[in-house]
């Protein structure tokens, strides 16, 4: 009989919390050896050293502190680290892949809820629905009334999708779904073929721009994004355009997005800023035309047990020595591709 691998789950409170139900623990102590305490929040105390000596795996997810270099030190038949949450940028570096530890990651399973959202802040983009709503002289009136908001609709619109991302590549499949629809994508490294086959069609930024009705980003938050979308790409856009954000609030010029959207001339959807959250000065707030929600795209609530199922898959996989599906290389992690 196969011994189990002896594992630490490292997340907050809340996070474990939110992760592990008894069903989903009782999966868990299946696959692998829980000592207690199974769980912590920090690695630096004796007890969690000690816990972290023994342990092959971590089970990771928010709230769990940075794999630094004596923390790894500390962890020296560490294996594997199964992240039950999208990004591991903040939490692995150079030296985990350096001692030769696996990496995996729920970001496609938490791609699923940031998608959903996606597509539904581009079907209200289309008819400006929550820049209506808010309206308070217009929303009660009826359709006759609306002026200032163009075309309000979702037939022969064009969508453009910057980054084809985890996520990206969901929502150009999902936009299938809107009857008419046109999908670009701006992407340096995406392949043309993979882009065809969701249904869109590879450009330049430069080409998108002047086409789109909506412009949905999903591009990795790196150096050279910061600003992707700024005053002379939000000028190329056309008069009404919606820019929906559910990526990094660093890739857009937040004041050149609040003096266009002032202005009347474009409208925003914006899931995350920059900074997060917005401070109370900050002109995005002041600007009718913009509808500001606090970073709800991901996993949140039952969503978050659709990331523990997909962790406990992929433990299984490594356990029993199969292929993982969502192994994060040091490539990945480099170019920003662990988002």
């Amino acid at each position: 009989m196969q011994t189990k691998p002896p594992a630490l789950v490292v997340m907050s409170r809340s996070s474990i919390e939110a992760h592990f139900d008894r069903p989903r623990l009782q999966r868990l102590s299946e696959v692998v050896a829980l000592d207690e305490p199974f769980w912590t929040d920090e690695l630096d105390t004796p007890q969690a050293r000690a816990r972290l000596a023994r342990a092959e795996v971590l089970v990771t997810s928010w709230g769990a502190p940075a794999l630094t270099r004596s923390r790894l030190d500390a962890a020296p038949r560490l294996r594997a680290v199964m992240h039950a949450a999208g990004s591991v940028r903040e939490l692995v570096g150079a030296d985990v892949w350096r001692r030769g530890i696996r990496v995996t990651s729920a970001a496609d399973a938490n791609a699923v809820p940031v998608a959903e959202y996606t597509l539904a802040a581009i079907i209200f983009a289309g008819k400006k629905a929550p820049f209506l709503a808010a309206d308070r002289q217009r929303a009660y009136g009826g359709w006759g009334s609306v002026s200032g908001y163009g075309d309000l609709s979702n037939f022969e619109r064009t969508v453009g999708l910057v980054g084809f991302s985890r996520i990206g590549r969901r929502v150009a499949e999902m936009l299938k779904v809107i009857s008419g629809t046109e999908c670009l994508v701006a992407d340096p490294y995406a392949d043309p073929e993979q882009v065809a086959r969701a249904g869109a069609r590879l450009v330049t930024l430069e080409e998108m721009l002047p086409q789109v009705h909506v412009l949905s980003l999903h591009a990795p938050e790196l150096a050279e994004t910061r600003h992707l979308i700024g005053a002379e790409q939000l000028r190329r856009l056309p008069d009404f355009a919606t820019v929906v954000n559910t990526a990094r609030g660093s890739l857009v010029d937040a004041d050149a997005l609040a003096a266009e959207c002032r202005s009347g001339r474009l409208f925003a959807i914006l899931d995350v800023t920059d900074p997060e959250p917005l401070p109370v000065d900050s002109q995005l707030r002041q600007v009718a035309n913009v509808m500001v929600t606090p970073h709800i795209a991901g996993s949140l609530g039952t969503e978050i047990g659709r990331l523990t199922d997909h962790v406990l898959d992929e433990l299984s996989r490594w356990a029993s020595r199969r292929p993982l599906q969502a192994e994060i290389t040091e490539e990945h992690w480099a170019l920003g591709l662990s988002a």
